[in-house]
């Protein structure tokens, strides 16, 4: 199958690769607090029946892709942010049987999954689901996650060598069958996988590689890479950066999503109000923790600077912050879109109410404006 026969297939038979100008997915429901490190009162529970029903809402839609968080512990704090968590493979693999047209992904640590399991894992979800299912590869930096599995915490461009082995791994098992594999984090003696996925050569692959070592990851490996845009400048760049070491370096393309909270109102005020509600209930200890976590060094920022990132993590998990009117959200929306964003995986502060306003007063608008047909 060539590049061209390639992309023809998936647009006709893959959710993700449709004619869609801005396509629309669900981030972080399977976990407690979702994207919002707040206190803000919500309906929204961690729970399989809970999530069903926000999957549900948003295949009917006609939302392209599901995106869990993958976690193993909380971040702790006063809400323990995320502690409560199911699972991203059984996760994917029990919507599937509930949902008709969208994607599930899971969300997969490479160190915590061995390659032959995850593809294993994998293909048999894509089989359940009929060609719906995705893969996001992600390499593990919370270190007390990895140290509760006994894993020593590898440095930051490690692990990148390290998950560009395991994925080529898991591609051989889905593409080829009686194989050798000798590398230098894994032997594999004759390979072997069936069944074989049902999307060809594999299916979906993202992955949200920002550092250079990320965004060279993504470049070779994956369909999509999701970045973080704190202003629409930067974002363009750094789509524009992926994008281009892709061709260069591999000689292929790559598509570039990301995502970000909606505090989407009837007026601007009421959802300006909401949406700093959301940060004053924030959960400051557990914020301060995934920021120190992430190498944000109080000593490299002015106070000021410093409480704004906080802030935007606790109201959508450092995600573009979307607030305002349908009409103002679909204006950021078409921003995005023309700095060469090609979907938005979306949260909330309760998911299962205001996709239901999403779905009433946004989407007609996203069509009126092109976004969506």
């Amino acid at each position: 199958m060539n590049a061209t026969e390639l992309m023809e297939y998936r647009r006709k038979h893959v959710p993700v690769f449709n004619e869609q100008k801005m396509k629309l997915g669900i981030f972080g429901m399977n976990c407690s607090n979702g994207c919002t490190i707040s206190h803000a009162e919500t309906t929204f529970v961690p729970t399989y029946k809970h999530n069903l029903a926000i999957a549900q809402q948003a295949d009917d839609l006609g939302f392209e892709l599901l995106v869990p968080v993958g976690r193993w512990r909380g971040f702790g704090g006063t809400t323990d942010f995320n502690g409560d968590c199911m699972e991203v493979y059984t996760w994917a693999a029990a919507l599937a049987t509930q949902t008709k047209h969208i994607m599930l992904f899971s969300t997969s640590h490479v160190p915590t999954v061995h390659p032959i399991v995850a593809a294993k894992q994998g293909a048999t979800v894509d089989h359940i689901s009929e060609g719906r299912w995705g893969l996001n590869v992600v390499c593990g930096w919370f270190t007390p996650e990895m140290e509760m599995f006994g894993v020593q915490q590898m440095d930051h461009d490690t692990r990148y060598k390290y998950a560009g082995e395991w994925m080529r791994v898991v591609k051989r098992l889905w593409s080829e069958q009686h194989f050798d594999h000798e590398g230098e984090f894994f032997r594999v003696k004759d390979g072997y996988l069936l069944p074989k996925p049902v999307q060809k050569p594999y299916p979906v692959l993202i992955n949200a590689g920002f550092s250079p070592a990320g965004k060279d990851f993504s470049a070779r490996e994956v369909d999509f890479n999701f970045i973080s845009i704190d202003t629409l400048e930067n974002g363009k760049a750094a789509s524009d950066d992926v994008k281009r070491i892709a061709r260069q370096s591999y000689q292929r393309e790559i598509g570039v999503m990301s995502y970000g909270l909606v505090v989407c109102r009837e007026t601007e005020r009421e959802a300006q109000q909401a949406y700093r509600y959301i940060v004053e209930k924030g959960d400051w200890e557990a914020t301060r923790i995934i920021l120190n976590l992430l190498g944000v060094e109080s000593g490299s920022f002015t106070k000021e600077h410093l409480t704004t990132f906080a802030e935007h993590f606790i109201a959508g998990w450092g995600g573009y912050p979307m607030v305002g009117t349908p009409e103002q959200v679909v204006e950021e929306l078409a921003k995005l879109s023309a700095i060469g964003i090609e979907g938005m995986i979306l949260c909330w502060l309760d998911y299962n109410q205001e996709i239901q306003y999403f779905g009433e007063r946004v989407m007609p608008l996203m069509k009126q404006a092109g976004l969506r047909q």
